[in-house]
């Protein structure tokens, strides 16, 4: 059927749920779209909490280990996090094709609300307890990140919501409330660090308190966008998630994007590290740094949905990767500078650190929905979760790597411009990929139409998402439940 709304044997002849064909525009789709908007938003409230001081917590049961084992067991917490987020986020979205998307958020946010009290209480364990306590909060780290990884079922919901022409919009939704989660969660951080300066447990109670927020605004508020129904799925399903990344023109779109969360995850890591080094400033200035980035990520997003608009989503991809280098080479500038030349100005260095850093996280917020809505674009309806929580999960793994290899590589050299320069190359690679991806939709969309339709063994043009992109049927690759 035209416009990749069947796919051949998962489902076909049933009449898809999805909200863009009856309710877009209507009062239900703008219902949706604002509460899962609030959902991400408070929820990523209490990730931006918990993040900037888990170092700090975690170092108090830890003061009598070697500084390589700290080390060792603080990264493991942060990685633990997106560890589980890239196990999970193809499962909860495949889940949410099959079960519906409401029930799936529902899960997600009550377990984080579990989880992050759970974490407020390893961290108010006595200091003996020592190695419990780190185990404690490893195990809540984890099941954050199990509990976490919805953001590909809440991309779903956009996608459910609107019409291709109006994708990238919705999608932009998602990115600003990521700015606003991590502008706003940081400074609750700074307040809290206050607050509860003998209360370590303060800080996952309020985290938690927030995702019960976010629990019951969307238990209250959020319309269905998909009923379930349908074929069995596995809940985990590597082949799956393989077969997803095999195709054509959404593999290499995916693969992008976990290139460019590598790129950026390498500038987050060490940016407070880049920032003493050349600046001087200590933890609590440095939190305000990152609620600036949180604001022009939020900014961006807003002026990214005018834009699109305009210029369309791979013209803004473009955009963003070209914005992503001439800020990331700008780093590199400013951190090779910071020993003559430039760095005898302080202030003039402190500047242009500032504007390079907001030209690559414009660019950042301007790849982000643009690769999402490509990747929707090119899924069937009844996929959008499972196709969506793949490129989450890829960006999951990609939050992994890049720390590690920014933290690796920011002490090899003296001025530290490696983890810049390998971000710029990063990213230029990401181009390549996404060109390829975009070129191979452009050149085979009428070939593999053609070839489904005249095959002669019934698929019609069922076969085909849209955009021309070929998915398999069910006896090509049987479910199981």
């Amino acid at each position: 059927m035209a416009n990749g709304e069947w796919w051949p044997g998962w489902g076909s002849g049933r009449k898809s749920a999805v909200m863009r064909s009856e309710a877009q525009g209507g009062t239900a789709a703008r219902s949706a779209l604002a509460i899962v908007w609030l959902v991400v938003f408070i929820d990523l409230l209490g990730f931006g909490i918990v993040l900037p001081v888990m170092p700090r917590q975690a170092g108090w049961y830890l003061a009598g280990e070697a500084p390589a084992v700290r080390g060792a067991v603080i990264g493991l917490l942060f990685a633990g996090f997106s560890l589980m987020q890239f196990l999970f986020a193809p499962a909860w979205g495949r889940w949410s094709d099959r079960v519906g998307r409401r029930p799936v958020l529902l899960v997600s946010l009550g377990g984080s609300v579990v989880f992050y009290s759970l974490y407020g209480v390893a961290v108010s364990l006595p200091v003996e307890w020592g190695w419990w306590a780190v185990g404690l909060m490893l195990v809540s780290r984890l099941g954050a990140g199990m509990a976490g990884a919805s953001v590909g079922v809440a991309a779903a919901v956009i996608a459910d919501c609107t019409g291709a022409e109006r994708r990238a919009r919705g999608m932009a939704l998602i990115g600003i409330a990521f700015g606003a989660g991590f502008t706003v969660g940081p400074l609750l951080a700074y307040v809290g660090m206050g607050l509860f300066a003998q209360q370590g447990w303060g800080v996952g109670a309020l985290a938690a308190l927030l995702s019960l927020g976010a629990w019951v605004l969307a238990w209250a508020r959020m319309p269905e966008t998909r009923r379930g129904g349908g074929e069995g799925r596995l809940f985990f399903s590597w082949g799956r998630t393989v077969q997803v990344l095999g195709q054509p023109a959404l593999g290499p779109l995916i693969g992008a994007y976990g290139l460019c969360i590598v790129a950026f995850a390498q500038f987050e890591a060490t940016l407070a590290l880049l920032t003493g080094a050349v600046f001087g400033l200590d933890d609590q200035e440095n939190f305000l740094v990152f609620a600036a980035v949180g604001l022009v990520l939020l900014a961006a997003g807003g002026m990214y949905r005018p834009l699109v608009r305009r210029w369309q989503e791979e013209r803004m991809l473009g955009l963003g990767l070209g914005l992503l280098v001439v800020g990331l080479g700008g780093l590199a500038g400013v951190a090779f500078q910071s020993g003559g030349g430039l760095g005898e100005c302080a202030v003039s260095r402190l500047a242009v650190f500032y504007l390079v850093t907001v030209l690559a996280v414009s660019g950042f917020a301007w790849v982000n929905p643009s690769i999402h809505a490509l990747v929707s674009r090119r899924t069937d309806a009844s996929h959008q979760g499972e196709v969506l929580g793949v490129n989450q999960g890829v960006a999951a793994l990609g939050r992994i790597a890049g720390p590690f290899l920014g933290s690796l590589l920011f002490p090899l050299t003296v001025p530290p411009v490696l983890p810049y320069v390998s971000a710029v190359v990063l990213v230029l690679l990401a181009g390549g990929l996404a060109y390829r991806g975009l070129g191979r939709t452009r050149s085979g969309s009428g070939g593999d139409s053609a070839a489904a339709g005249g095959s002669g063994e019934g698929r019609g043009t069922e076969g085909v998402a849209e955009e021309g992109v070929r998915f398999p049927s069910a006896a090509e690759f049987p479910p199981r439940c």
